[in-house]
């Protein structure tokens, strides 16, 4: 019988945590939950005493960067297979992960099922990367300026926004915010004590001032426009 699969979640938003441990519990086959941390000092003190096969690890950590996790898992125990999952889709966080160990990169806007699939392409040998970040690597594989490549990345819903060009409403940074942390629309709504309804509208309009037409480009764009405020 094969053995189960130990991952180590490393995440500091409550409800991004919890979503990510019910697609390894009830997607991923053969692979188990082992921990969890918030922090960087927690994932290293975690780290200290057990070997996981799988790190999902968050970038954005109220005591510094899930890099220094990655790192620090690589070093102690190389077969660690580690995969990134965030928000931040920007080249110099994509390089610096790659660079500390990671050999996956997702952004937190893929389904539970994509992100459970994934546990099983990292044992498998391969490196799931979510198709924006693809592109990023590719571009720079092929040489291209790292401005060049952010542009690639957002590309399909038109030029992306001069920076400083948008300007969101206090609601739309508040929707912005919880869906860049993983929370579904219904889940937005409740929080916010609006309907799904408004919440949908809200997000259409997002979309129409970052030109962008998915969640994934929402993020991303609004990442690298500083928009994200609590990341």
């Amino acid at each position: 019988m094969a053995s189960t699969t130990r991952v180590l979640i490393v995440e500091d938003d409550p409800l991004a945590l919890r979503r990510l441990v019910q697609a390894v519990d009830l997607h991923a086959a053969d692979a188990a939950v082992a921990g969890s941390a918030s922090t960087v000092a927690e994932a290293l003190a975690w780290l200290a005493q057990h070997q996981p096969d799988v790190l999902l690890c968050d970038l954005g950590l109220p005591d510094g960067s899930g890099i220094d996790v990655i790192r620090n898992a690589r070093e102690r125990y190389p077969a660690c297979d580690c995969m990134v999952v965030t928000v931040f889709g920007d080249d110099q966080h994509v390089l610096a992960s790659i660079e500390a160990g990671a050999i996956g990169y997702l952004l937190k806007d893929e389904t539970s099922d994509r992100i459970a699939a994934s546990i099983g392409e990292l044992r498998a040998g391969g490196s799931p990367m979510s198709p924006l970040i693809a592109r990023q690597v590719v571009n720079r594989l092929r040489g291209a300026p790292p401005e060049a490549a952010a542009r690639d990345a957002g590309a399909g819903a038109g030029s992306a926004p001069a920076c400083g060009a948008v300007t969101l409403s206090v609601r739309e940074n508040e929707i912005l915010d919880l869906i860049s942390r993983g929370y579904t629309y219904a889940e937005t709504a409740r929080y916010l004590g609006l309907s799904v309804h408004t919440v949908q509208s809200h997000i259409k309009n997002i979309y129409g001032k970052l030109a962008v037409r998915s969640r994934g480009e929402a993020v991303f764009e609004a990442a690298k426009l500083g928009l994200l405020k609590s990341l």
